[in-house]
């Protein structure tokens, strides 16, 4: 099976024979019986090998991992077989090594080392999300110059769905919400006897604020969800694959109408949000501030520039455009099982919330440096 030497903390093996399935409890055992004291390295020796199974070469690798883990260098002197290769590459992948040694690290080198691993990752979303817009504005352009492949009854139905049909949704919590803040508000400014001033913060905030940043939450807990789980269940079916096999471009089909419909369908819902707001805030000041109706109305005006209005819808097709981005591209994620599929379509509506309320943050920035 094999000859274990150990020498001035080097252990050399030389493997011989076959190594195959039908020997596999006693090339087990006889691995249990290699030397337990720490050794500084390990040589391999494969040339006298003479067959190796993938059984009999995962015990060895297990066995070489457990002296990886103390410190040992581990070496190849004549090449390896192809099965030890492919389970090297493995565990390079699944990192079983690389955990059992982070599990011995100091705290301090745990935590960098956890860091950086993070800091890749969310670079390689980053960079999986850009080449995502950059194939929907490819094929949006192409879309422009052939008109014909325009997909307009898919963009109809998905401006029906995210839009037409979450309009009570997205009424009625903006309705509600706007109530909270005139109560708030009225209550704290009761005491400076500027109650009037509740009306200006009603009229600003649901216009520039709230009314674009509660839809885009809604749209994306309902929508982005959507997206990403009707894709997932495509890719599941193969009938992604099945569209590029007859030659369709699947972001063409299933990306871009989706896209399309949500940009469409997110500035009418926050004109809608803003409406109900103001409603809201004018049936508030009716009966707990008794402000009648043309005097709120009057108020409202006084308050409004130029710019209060379209500050918030300035930002809808934006958030409309982040929120399908993610939907649609966690969607064509979804590999193997219905496990993904959850797990793909939650983070989906995580990240376009985080999204959503890190570009109102941007616009808020920008929004005070151009004077807006």
């Amino acid at each position: 099976m094999f000859n274990a030497d150990l020498q001035n903390n080097v252990l050399s093996l030389r493997l011989t024979g076959r190594w195959t399935v039908d020997a596999l409890v006693t090339i087990e055992q006889a691995l249990a019986t290699l030397p337990a004291a720490p050794v500084a390295t390990v040589t391999v020796d494969c040339s006298a090998l003479e067959q190796a199974d993938l059984g009999p070469m995962w015990l060895l690798r297990s066995a070489l991992a457990r002296y990886a883990t103390q410190g040992a260098r581990i070496q190849y002197e004549s090449g390896m077989p192809p099965h030890f290769a492919f389970l090297n590459d493995l565990q390079s992948h699944t990192g079983s090594v690389k955990v059992a040694h982070e599990a011995n690290m100091i705290w301090p080198e745990h935590v960098v080392a956890s860091f950086g691993k993070r800091a890749v990752e969310l670079w390689r979303h980053a960079l999986g999300h850009l080449g995502h817009f950059g194939r929907i504005v490819a094929t949006e352009m192409d879309a422009i110059r052939h008109p014909q492949r325009l997909r307009t009854t898919s963009i109809v139905r998905h401006v029906y769905e995210t839009g037409i049909a979450a309009i009570p949704i997205v009424a009625l919590i903006a309705f509600f919400v706007s109530v909270i803040i005139a109560y708030i508000g009225a209550s704290q400014l009761r005491s400076f006897g500027a109650t009037i001033y509740t009306v200006n913060l009603i009229t600003v905030g649901v216009l520039r604020e709230l009314g674009v940043l509660l839809t885009a939450v809604i749209v994306a807990g309902r929508s982005g969800s959507a997206f990403a789980a009707e894709i997932g269940v495509m890719q599941l079916n193969d009938e992604v694959d099945a569209l590029k096999s007859i030659g369709i471009n699947p972001i063409e089909v299933l990306v871009v109408p989706r896209v399309i419909g949500l940009i469409i369908a997110l500035p009418l819902l926050t004109v809608i949000a803003d409406a109900m707001g103001l409603a809201g805030g004018a049936l508030l000041s009716k009966f707990l501030l008794d402000i009648p109706l043309p005097q709120f109305l009057n108020r409202v005006q006084e308050s409004l520039q130029p710019s209060t209005f379209w500050a918030g819808v300035i930002k809808a097709p934006v958030f409309a455009l982040l929120i399908g981005m993610i939907g649609t591209y966690r969607g064509m994620q979804v590999r193997d099982s219905s496990r993904e599929l959850g797990r793909l379509t939650t983070t989906a509506v995580v990240e376009s919330i985080f999204m959503v309320i890190f570009a109102n943050a941007i616009f808020a920035i920008i929004y005070v440096e151009i004077d807006f």
